[in-house]
């Protein structure tokens, strides 16, 4: 066996409505479909939901579960807001800086655009607190092949060390990757 992508991500919302109209109206997202059901079906339990799908292009789902019976929702307090997020490819700069601009006329306040090197990006919060992240590849030809090479020694240097590995210092230095000359 062997995955053929993710069928759809999903998080929970505070209200389903809310949620829908924030991605179909700024993020451009069309909405798919919803299920309602009194019961889980998973585990039989009695807990009303609404779950929606949102489509983020090319196959991919978004989803959210509003669950009026369950708890306020949280966040892990253990883990910086930045690291749990949702990043969407977005087609160019261009596409990045409309979609900062109609965030902020919108009234959302908008982080960036953020140099990754390979790609920049912008960052967000939907109404739920989920932060969003939108990426526009600005790579240049071979650098994701050379990303991929070092991986490996990259991961193993990690795990011994719980330092940076230096495989890759040229995404941060300025100077021009491997293979690039």
């Amino acid at each position: 066996m062997k995955t053929q992508g993710i069928h759809h991500v999903a998080y929970r919302c505070i209200n389903a409505k809310k949620t829908m109209e924030f991605y179909r109206d700024l993020l451009n997202m069309e909405f798919m479909l919803a299920i309602a059901e009194d019961n889980v079906p998973s585990t039989g339990a009695p807990d009303p939901y609404m779950h929606i799908f949102m489509d983020s292009g090319r196959g991919n789902v978004l989803a959210f579960f509003e669950i009026p019976n369950s708890p306020d929702m949280g966040r892990d307090e253990n883990t910086p807001a930045w690291v749990q997020h949702i990043a969407f490819k977005v087609d160019s700069m261009d596409d990045l800086l409309e979609a900062k601009d109609k965030l902020e006329d919108a009234g959302i306040d908008v982080l960036g655009p953020t140099n990754h090197t390979i790609f920049k990006s912008i960052y967000f919060f939907d109404p739920n607190g989920h932060r969003i992240e939108l990426a526009a590849n600005t790579g240049k030809p071979g650098m994701l092949d050379e990303l991929k090479r070092v991986a490996p020694a990259m991961l193993d240097e990690w795990d011994k060390t719980k330092k940076a590995p230096q495989h890759a210092a040229w995404l941060h230095s300025g100077e021009d990757f491997p293979g690039s000359k």
